[in-house]
């Protein structure tokens, strides 16, 4: 931790800056998971519409 001295005697603390990563690409079966899910919130979203008209 860096501490610098300001005027009048009052010390600064200065938190250490984590090291940077980098993103990496996501792979064929991340995205094809992510396709997968997605398709069944809309299948989801469909039967519940669905069955709130039913109702109505």
């Amino acid at each position: 931790m860096q501490v610098t001295q300001e005027d009048g005697g009052r010390l600064n603390a200065f938190a250490t800056e984590p090291r940077m990563r980098y993103a990496e690409p996501a792979s064929a079966t991340a995205s094809s998971q992510r396709l997968l899910l997605i398709g069944i919130g809309v299948l989801l979203v469909v039967a519940m519409t669905f069955v709130a008209v039913s109702v109505s």
